[in-house]
Order: structure tokens, then C-alpha cells, then sequence
């Protein structure tokens, strides 16, 4: 087979080299973050009837900013660990498992963006970055399906032109994302 190209780009962010302790690391920090989050899940509806939580924010410039940071280390140990994978560093099932805890992540903040209600004047920007996130989560989804095929057929099962549209696939999602940033980023309020 031939070498893979390298068509993995990090967009705004710098190439990042990883080790495993780093990744783990990595992962702990997340699981804090997303942990943390869940305290700020308020009850909604005064009803009773109502199952659905509202996310309270006070400061939505802040908020957006963290999210985004969140974003970014996501994206970041995704496209690390997948290269990974490409290269076999680490197992299909070692990739599924790590990935499935970044959509899981994603959905929760998609999740906190659709009940966030922001005010008018940052809505835009909230919906656009909440497009970002979509776009992510759609390419981790295809990042999983390139590690479902590695997985029964390895590397050589995979043919070089069904390797390369799956990967041009998952750029094109990430530079979808990346670009929701930035309009999102465009749409913000003047401070």
C-alpha cells in the first residue's frame, strides 16, 4: 500500500506532537471540564411537567470563549489520535473508544448551546459556532467510520481510493468546522 497522505491540517491551531501520557492527560483534563459543566445544569420550567434543563450564562463572550476552547483541545487530541491510527500507533478499538468520549463531549456542548438562550445580539454567533460544532462531530463520526474499516479489513484491506475519499471527507468536515468558527467569530458583538 501506499504511503497515506497527510491532508490532516489544524486550521487556526499549531501541529502539536503528542505522546501517549500527554493524550491521557489530555482526556483527564476534558473529563474534568465536562464534569465541572454539568454543575452549571439548572431544573427549567417552573411546570413541574418539564424534564428540560435551561444553561444559565451570565457572561456569553466568556462562555463562547471557553467553549471554543474546549473546541479546539477537542479537535486538536482527535485529529493527534487519528493520525495515530493511520500510522498504527494505536488499535481501532483504542481510537473508537477515545473518539466516542469526544462526541459524547460535543454533543453535550451542542446540547448547552441549544439552551443557553443567548440575547439577540449574540445569537448569530452562538448558532454559527454551534454549526461548528456540528461540522466536528460529523467529522468525528467519519473518523470513526475510517476506524470501523481498519478494524475489519486492517490498512491493506482498504483500498487506496476508498482510504483517500474517506480522508478528503474528513478535512473537508474540519475545514467546515473552522470556517463556522470564523464567521461565528465575525458575527460576535462589537465589545
Amino acid at each position: 500500500m501506499a504511503p497515506l497522505p497527510r491532508i490532516i491540517s489544524y486550521g487556526y491551531r499549531q501541529p502539536v506532537l503528542a505522546s501517549k501520557r500527554g493524550i491521557v492527560i489530555t482526556a483527564v483534563i476534558l473529563a474534568g471540564i465536562t464534569g465541572a459543566s454539568f454543575l452549571a445544569w439548572l431544573p427549567g420550567g417552573g411546570g413541574g411537567a418539564s424534564n428540560q434543563a435551561t444553561f444559565v450564562i451570565s457572561d456569553h463572550k466568556e462562555y463562547l470563549d471557553s467553549v471554543r476552547n474546549i473546541h479546539e483541545v477537542l479537535t486538536e487530541s482527535t485529529a493527534i489520535e487519528f493520525e495515530m491510527l493511520l500510522d498504527g500507533e494505536i488499535t481501532a478499538a483504542e481510537y473508537a473508544r477515545s473518539s466516542e468520549t469526544t462526541s459524547t463531549q460535543t454533543a453535550m456542548q451542542i446540547r448547552e448551546f441549544i439552551t443557553s438562550k443567548p440575547p439577540e445580539e449574540w445569537q448569530e454567533s452562538y448558532i454559527l459556532y454551534g454549526e461548528a460544532l456540528r461540522s466536528f462531530n460529523t467529522y468525528v463520526a467519519e473518523t470513526q467510520a475510517v476506524a470501523s474499516l481498519i478494524k475489519e479489513g486492517g490498512l491493506d484491506g482498504i483500498s487506496d481510493a476508498h482510504l483517500r475519499e474517506s480522508l478528503q471527507r474528513t478535512e473537508s468536515l474540519l475545514s467546515e468546522s473552522d470556517e463556522y468558527v470564523k464567521r461565528s467569530d465575525a458575527a460576535r458583538p462589537p465589545a
